[in-house]
């Protein structure tokens, strides 16, 4: 008989992650066409944490605070998970603006294709980035994040958590956990 041990690494914590969310907002002003109006969308869970301080990261840079909503994407899943999560909340019209989706982690690709059919659904941005904060690789969908945070290569028996506050907290962290049996 053998027993499953778990290892957990924290890979970020909270200053880093302070770092890492004002260098994605200031990649997320750099094109021309953020100047335009942003919208920033954050996936309902795990994403939604990061969309509030991209929103507040790009206010402090710029001046001028970005459009903020929150996507329920469980309709256009195709991978049978449900949860019971909030409605959708996207506050304007997305037509003609740039939409950058926020999500916590890119893993399959999965998540990200539900989100694009959710926006398309809503309008025709002028154009969609994804944000994410951190990358762990094991694509199944060719879909790449435009900005991110870390790129951590893993393996399929690791899961990646990333803990943040709507602000700025101590507790902030990205942790990876390995499952030996």
């Amino acid at each position: 008989m053998t027993t499953a041990t778990q290892k957990s690494r924290v890979l970020l914590e909270s200053d880093e992650i302070a770092r890492v969310i004002s260098r994605l907002a200031h990649q997320i002003l750099e094109p021309d066409d953020a100047q335009r109006g942003v919208v920033v969308i954050g996936v309902r869970r795990g994403g939604e944490a990061l969309a509030q301080r991209l929103t507040s990261e790009i206010e402090r840079i710029s001046g001028k605070a970005p459009a903020l909503g929150f996507l329920n994407i469980n309709l256009y899943r195709d991978d049978r998970v449900t949860h019971e999560m909030p409605e959708s909340q996207i506050p304007v019209d997305i037509n003609d603006r740039l939409v950058v989706i926020a999500d916590d982690v890119l893993f399959t690709g999965r998540t990200i294709r539900a989100a694009l059919d959710a926006v398309t659904d809503l309008g025709r941005p002028a154009a969609i980035r994804l944000c994410v904060m951190v990358d762990r690789g094991l694509r199944e969908l060719p879909i790449q994040a435009d900005y991110v945070g870390r790129a951590i290569p893993t393996s399929r028996r690791e899961h990646v958590k990333v803990a943040l506050a709507p602000q700025r907290a101590a507790s902030d962290e990205v942790t990876i956990n390995a499952h030996a049996t």
